[in-house]
């Protein structure tokens, strides 16, 4: 049986436990076992029923807050009853679109309540469609928020597991690929020659008293006579 036909049947339900006063969930249980004259109602007019009774106050609710005209009390039976069913399935049924809800409702309106109940259902309807749009952006803004701040939070850790990893190696002297670290060798060894004790330059072996000069052959030749020996003369 097609959605539509099953809407008006949960509407009837709904507007029957309305009138009366009735639990809506006793009276569906009575439907369900005893139909009347109808055929036995659809599982979707089942589902509408039963969903309306499960979420009744926020359903009720959600309507007052949208309503710019009248309080869902001062609402016709079958116009706050349409409204009912549509907005328990724009928020609990995820296989209808919100659109595809509306339209339902306001097809409804035109065939069962006054004239001017389609356009009101119509405006308090995309009021709701509206909220829930909105309402969705900022549950995803959030959760990506979420991821993000999340995503932050792994590579701090990370960077900080990596950093403790590290630690033990550059305290034994170990590169990060367990060679040996050798930038420091050169200020090790610097530090080692300054703390040994500086040894004394050593003394010639021979000091300048004790070294030996033999004449000079040119200054013996100044002291001969030139030409030959004095007797000479």
């Amino acid at each position: 049986m097609a959605r539509s036909t099953a809407r008006k049947r949960a509407l009837n339900t709904l507007y029957e436990a309305d009138e009366k006063g009735q639990d809506i969930a006793s009276l569906l249980q009575e439907r369900i076992a005893h139909p009347g004259a109808q055929t036995p109602l659809p599982q979707y007019a089942i589902d509408l029923v039963q969903g309306v009774a499960d979420h009744y106050s926020t359903i009720n609710q959600t309507i007052d807050e949208h309503s710019t005209r009248w309080p869902l009390s001062r609402m016709a039976v079958v116009d706050r009853n349409i409204l009912r069913i549509a907005v328990w399935e724009m928020l609990y049924n995820p296989e209808v679109p919100s659109k595809v809800a509306i339209d339902e409702a306001i097809s409804l309106a035109k065939s069962l309540s006054e004239s001017d109940s389609p356009a009101f259902i119509h405006g308090l309807l995309s009021a709701v469609e509206r909220d829930i749009a909105l309402q969705a952006q900022e549950e995803q803004e959030a959760a990506e928020r979420a991821q993000s701040a999340q995503r932050i939070a792994d590579l701090v850790e990370s960077e900080s597991e990596e950093e403790q990893t590290d630690a033990p190696e550059r305290s034994a002297g170990l590169d990060q690929d367990g060679t040996p670290d050798q930038s420091n060798d050169g200020d090790e060894r610097s530090t080692q020659q300054d703390s040994q004790p500086q040894q004394p330059l050593a003394a010639p072996e021979s000091s300048l008293d004790e070294m030996s000069f033999e004449p000079l052959s040119a200054f013996e030749q100044l002291d001969k006579p030139v030409g030959g020996d004095e007797s000479s003369e």
